[in-house]
């Protein structure tokens, strides 16, 4: 088969498609004939050689798929030859075939294209396991993303208002703010022009929002601290400012603050299992009912790769970008 393989750490160039050995389908294991993989910020820090990978992970980049199913191991009764499906991966998305563990592969969502299906896996589990499974996020309760334009971002604020949320979002341009508006997020700030914690302050009347998602990171933790009310749930998904910082923790006894973060991919078979279950349950029906659409920005042929790294890299779309292969 054909798949995207890192020559070395690198920038976008070092992304080349090369002939590989197909995968070793395990007993509890699916292969999938992959239509479309999603861009995920997790394989730019691969390619630069900054993210390990998981023991038994495949090395190509690609977090998430959609597909066909071409053959499933001998312990897999769930799914079956020709299923439509789309899945949560631990690496191996950015090529023409990929095996999955059974418990992390999920119908094709009611209402959704093969092709569009594969911008949901990652970041679905992503958001479902952070902010509502383990931050417990409520209705009527009010949700903080950092990012709002990102594919994290746009899935963020459509599963909350669906779920009766009161979504702020921070972009970086206007253009970028009128999409998240467009998708029902009820404050936008510019984070480049404005200060998000007074805004936060006087968009709550000076209560502070109740749950924060955020990629960026040291930079944020003292002012996302600052932008939580009483009893606030703060998730860090992502270090794109830097891990490092200075920060006053007396806010934290004050007002019984709560400082949360994770991945997905270094989770257990087991626990990815859960998770994506747990999306089904939740997250399907609110797609199917039309309430959470994908958000594509744009498609890649397979062999242009290293192009797609640099759109994602230079921050301008909105939502998420597929390979095709």
């Amino acid at each position: 088969m054909r798949a995207v393989v890192i020559t070395s750490p690198g920038g976008p160039e070092v992304l080349q498609v090369q002939e590989v050995e197909d995968p070793v389908v395990g007993d509890d294991e699916v292969l999938i004939k992959v239509e479309a993989t999603a861009l995920n910020r997790a394989d730019t820090v691969q390619r630069k050689g900054l993210y390990p990978l998981p023991k038994g992970a495949s090395p190509y980049p690609g977090l998430e798929c959609s597909g066909t199913v071409l053959t499933v191991g001998k312990s897999v009764a769930c799914w079956k030859v020709g299923d439509r499906v789309c899945a949560l991966l631990s690496g191996g998305g950015y090529a023409e075939k990929v095996a999955v563990p059974a418990g992390q592969v999920l119908p094709i969502p009611e209402g959704v294209t093969l092709r569009d299906a594969a911008s949901f896996p990652e970041v679905a589990c992503t958001v479902w396991s952070t902010i509502f499974m383990t931050s417990q996020l409520s209705p009527g309760e009010t949700l903080l993303v950092h990012g709002g334009s990102s594919g994290i971002g746009t899935f963020a604020i459509q599963i909350a208002k669906h779920v009766g949320i009161r979504v702020f979002v921070t972009a970086g341009s206007e253009e970028k703010l009128a999409a998240c508006k467009n998708l029902g997020a009820d404050v936008c700030i510019n984070y480049k022009t404005e200060d998000f914690v007074a805004r936060v302050e006087e968009e709550t009347g000076g209560k502070g929002v109740d749950v924060i998602l955020d990629n960026v990171g040291g930079p944020y933790l003292q002012k996302n601290l600052d932008s939580l009310g009483m009893d606030g749930r703060l998730f860090i998904i992502g270090f794109m400012g830097g891990a490092a910082t200075e920060v006053n923790l007396s806010c934290l006894l004050a007002r019984r603050l709560t400082i949360q973060a994770a991945g997905l991919r270094n989770r257990s078979l087991e626990n990815k299992a859960k998770i994506v279950a747990e999306v089904k349950k939740h997250v399907w029906s609110a797609i199917a009912a039309g309430k959470v659409k994908p958000i594509v920005y744009k498609t890649f042929p397979l062999s242009e790769a290293a192009e797609a790294h640099r759109l994602m890299e230079g921050s301008s779309h909105v939502g998420k970008i597929l390979l095709i292969p």
